[in-house]
């Protein structure tokens, strides 16, 4: 999601009052906020840091070190796509690791990064579920088992499509 400096600062404000008890934010609602920022904007913006310590009479450092902490937390906007590639065991057993090699090569990133264009990010998950199946990943919300190198590029494919008519 794509805002502007003013349209950020009013969401983050917004929260913070929301948060705030008699005007007052207590050290330990900064979870709490931090988690609002990041489902109402898809990630926790740099530049927001400064403000929320001040929020929080914390230092920046303290507020950065909790953010970059917890893998949750995103510090840039998120991509229109994420896969995410099962590593549990039994989808390594099943080729797994071959996909996800083939992954990484085909979107031209590694796992916890975006494409250059920002158009996907490639992330772990630790279990999808389809163990009999295997090996499986998930696009956004859907997941997709017995996924070959063909079908994963013919998905990517699609979605591309996709993206390209919605432009």
């Amino acid at each position: 999601m794509k805002q502007d400096s003013t349209e950020t600062r009013r969401v983050i404000g917004d929260i913070l009052a929301l948060h705030a008890h008699n005007g007052l934010l207590g050290q330990d609602l900064l979870l709490p906020v931090l988690h609002a920022i990041q489902d109402r904007l898809g990630f926790i913006p740099p530049d927001a840091v400064e403000g929320l310590a001040q929020s929080f009479n914390l230092s920046r450092a303290e507020v950065h070190g909790v953010i970059t902490f917890y893998h949750y937390y995103k510090t840039t906007p998120p991509a229109r796509c994420t896969v995410q590639v099962c590593r549990a065991e039994a989808c390594q057993s099943m080729g797994g690791d071959a996909l996800l090699s083939h992954v990484q090569q085909a979107l031209g990133c590694d796992l916890h990064a975006h494409t250059a264009d920002g158009g996907f990010a490639l992330e772990p998950v630790y279990c999808l579920g389809q163990c009999a199946t295997a090996p499986a990943i998930m696009i956004n919300d859907a997941v997709h088992a017995r996924v070959t190198p063909q079908r994963f590029d013919r998905l990517v494919a699609k979605l591309s499509t996709k993206a390209e008519e919605v432009a």
